[in-house]
């Protein structure tokens, strides 16, 4: 928890907070169970408020139920609530992958390999032949759903709520919010983490695994390592107030 965000900080006008009540949910990486038990207390908390949620990405990989994951999922969207998915960067790995691109093995060295088996599709043995590379994602193109294969297609890179920015990574403090690359909005870390320069925004991101949820002025972190801690965040954002809500 901090403190309530100011609209002007270290010289920087923001926005004003978004009204209404928003819950952001950091990577999931494959525990269908913790988005489950997440989105319970999600729902015991907001008691029956109007409210949006916010994905941050990475939903896939590591974590052995990926696919149920995406069909959790592409459940919430039916329901009622708001809600808004972004890309991160193992969901941009697996659509290149289906592309055609040559990231078969390096995929598998974080976590591609369980995302295929939730599909039930056995990635090569070792680093694999071209051959066997390309079977592997025609089975695993096969293996998706039309409504899934939608779903990874329909992410977004951000969303911007209020004082807020939602992304997946991070952003290049050097940079201007609204000319961020694709790369530093999924891939970004010790320049984005380590700087101190004011931003135009709270930047609300997940990606880099820390202990505990991190909040301050110019950001707020919630990658909690799930798929091997046992420990999926959520924040709560109302007012330009923040609370944790952890499995």
């Amino acid at each position: 928890m901090f403190k309530r965000l100011k609209s002007l900080w270290k010289g920087v006008e923001r926005p004003d907070p978004p009204e209404g009540l928003i819950y952001a949910i950091g990577d999931i990486h494959g525990r269908l169970d913790l988005l489950d038990t997440l989105l319970d207390l999600i729902a015991k908390d907001a008691d029956g408020a109007p409210c949006e949620l916010v994905f941050l990405g990475d939903y896939i990989d590591r974590g052995d139920q990926s696919r149920g994951v995406i069909d959790r999922l592409i459940e919430v969207q039916s329901w009622s609530l708001s809600s808004c998915f972004l890309m991160g960067n193992h969901e941009a790995t697996l659509l290149d992958f289906l592309k055609g691109g040559p990231v078969g093995p390096s995929w598998m060295q974080y976590g591609g390999g369980e995302t295929l088996l939730s599909y039930d599709v056995r990635p090569p043995l070792g680093r694999g032949t071209d051959e066997e590379w390309e079977d592997t994602r025609q089975a695993l193109a096969s293996a998706i759903s039309p409504e899934q294969l939608a779903f990874y297609q329909s992410l977004q890179l951000s969303a911007e709520r209020g004082c807020y920015l939602f992304v997946h990574a991070g952003v290049d403090p050097n940079t201007p919010l609204a000319q961020q690359t694709e790369r530093s909005l999924l891939w970004i870390r010790d320049e984005f983490l380590s700087a101190t320069r004011p931003l135009e925004r709270v930047i609300v991101h997940g990606h880099t695994p820390e202990d505990q949820p991190h909040a301050d002025d110019r950001r707020i972190g919630l990658d909690t390592g799930a798929y091997l801690t046992g420990r999926l965040t959520a924040v709560r954002l109302e007012h330009g107030q923040t609370r944790f809500i952890s499995t």
